[in-house]
């Protein structure tokens, strides 16, 4: 905390010392650095400014626990059950269950613990494998995160009535409110008080508080530090490739990067990987992932003839492009980057223009195993005219 003051004072407009806390220790410091200042001659001043109100409010974004920052809206168990259908069920399962990518959001939770705040399932002798549920204290954590992150493919498009929708939809699901219910900014607070474990969360003075000695005895290394990592675990090679590449369904923004698992396990050092893994993924998200392989390389030209003999008109292409999103075909497929499913790229390079049929009645009757173990649902409320218009988009490639 001392050197951020310290750094605050170099930089800022004169500051009332009195108003700040500080131990006698650190207002000596705090003393002597002014008087090295005034010495100096450096005053700093008219240097920055005050943050203008917009941009204030650009990072002020999240919820608290106490609602301030909730957006207003309602949203029903009934809508909340649609939205998370169509844009939630395929990683979550239908009803919070699946553990295929994440843990389970639901389950664990009793009605007893409804009323007393606290999950009894999360004592050490329960041995109850933990879910999202289980350990959410605050309501206001769940409506700010699905808001914010979510769908992990679209982050941050869900409007506030559809957040709110979703979320009383799980609230629904764990049996905290009836299925009739509708969630909104003037009764969630009312919610809160039924939470499981809303009376669940414990307070560790070593990571609460940072005043007093530090809870652990390591030394930082500044200089001569091993330079290589050992790598200690590894993804199997039976789930490999078994959802897609991981590469391409990375985020644009943010830290993480999944590894290319189209292509072999790499072997080298940890810095020469990550090298590797980060030019694939600038691949992936700039142009799409190139694949070394031979196959794709004449895939692509079989699309690119296809393109030329089958060109669609801007209005056509348009209404396609309305009939995917409406029927959230976008959830899972892009253009040219594998998401939960195959881009359509990969679907037009694996069908003939022969194959209409046969792709017409995946997408009816929906199907599992070819792109990998996640099932695509049916879509028997797609009329025959729609589909017919998206195969033909799809075989002649207009979306590359």
């Amino acid at each position: 905390m001392l050197s951020v003051f310290l750094a605050q004072l170099s930089i800022a407009q004169p500051i009332d010392i009195s108003a700040l806390t500080s131990t006698q220790e650190e207002q000596a410091q705090i003393d002597a650095t002014i008087k090295k200042m005034a010495e100096q001659n450096l005053t700093f001043h008219n240097v920055g400014r005050d943050a203008l109100k917009v941009e204030v409010q650009a990072w002020d974004i999240d919820v608290r626990p106490d609602f301030q920052g909730l957006k207003p809206g309602k949203g029903s168990v009934a809508d909340g059950e649609e939205v998370w259908a169509s844009k939630c069920a395929s990683c979550h399962g239908d009803f919070g269950e699946s553990n295929k990518f994440f843990a389970p959001l639901l389950g664990g939770t009793t009605e007893e613990d409804v009323k007393a705040g606290r999950v009894s399932n999360l004592r050490a002798e329960a041995n109850v494998p933990s879910t999202m549920m289980m350990k959410l204290s605050t309501v206001s954590t769940l409506w700010d995160f699905i808001y914010r992150a979510m769908p992990w493919n679209a982050p941050k498009s869900l409007t506030p009535d559809e957040t709110y929708a979703v979320v009383a939809y799980l609230l629904s699901e764990a049996s905290i409110v009836d299925a009739d219910f509708e969630l909104s900014d003037s009764n969630i607070a009312d919610v809160q008080k039924r939470m499981p474990n809303r009376d669940g969360m414990v307070v560790y003075p070593g990571l609460w508080h940072t005043k007093g000695k530090p809870d652990t005895q390591n030394t930082a290394c500044m200089q001569d530090c091993a330079g290589q990592a050992k790598v200690v675990s590894a993804l199997p090679e039976h789930a490999r490739n078994m959802n897609g590449n991981y590469a391409a369904q990375m985020r644009i923004v943010g830290a993480a990067i999944g590894v290319n698992s189209d292509a072999p396990k790499l072997t080298g050092k940890p810095a020469d990987n990550a090298a590797a893994v980060r030019a694939y993924a600038k691949q992936t998200i700039t142009g799409g992932a190139k694949n070394a392989d031979a196959k794709q390389d004449a895939g692509a030209g079989k699309g690119e003839a296809k393109a030329s003999g089958q060109a669609m008109d801007a209005a056509t292409e348009e209404k396609v492009k309305t009939i995917l999103t409406t029927n959230a075909c976008t959830s899972c497929h892009a253009a040219n980057t594998r998401l939960i499913g195959p881009s359509f790229k990969e679907i037009s390079e694996k069908y003939s223009e022969n194959d209409a049929a046969k792709l017409g009645e995946k997408i009816r009757k929906g199907g599992s195993g070819v792109w990998g173990a996640i099932p695509m649902p049916p879509q028997p409320g797609i009329a025959d005219g729609d589909i017919s218009l998206v195969i033909k988009w799809i075989l002649s490639a207009e979306h590359n």
